[in-house]
């Protein structure tokens, strides 16, 4: 089965930085818990990298953005067209 590789990156306002960083890994350990997931940090971003199965993605997506939507308030926008996150999700190559 063909596998995906999402990578989403995050802006966390600074005073809420560690808040959203502990709700990522929550959210990460309860919705991919049978998949592939990685969380990075930089000193400004929280990166999220998941593979899964191209079959579960549209549904990974809706749960993503209805939990995303809880999230909003700790996170600085990009820009007016990316707003919270930065994603970009491809098939993934062995």
């Amino acid at each position: 089965m063909p596998k995906k590789l999402s990578i989403v990156r995050f802006k966390p306002k600074p005073e809420c930085f560690d808040e959203f960083l502990q709700n990522i890994q929550d959210w990460h350990a309860q919705a991919f818990a049978d998949g592939d997931h990685r969380l990075m940090r930089t000193k400004e971003e929280v990166v999220a990298i998941v593979v899964r199965d191209s079959e579960m993605l549209d549904e990974n997506i809706k749960r993503g953005v209805n939990w995303l939507d809880s999230q909003r308030p700790l996170l600085q926008e990009y820009n007016d067209v990316d707003r919270h996150t930065m994603p970009i999700t491809g098939d993934l190559v062995v």
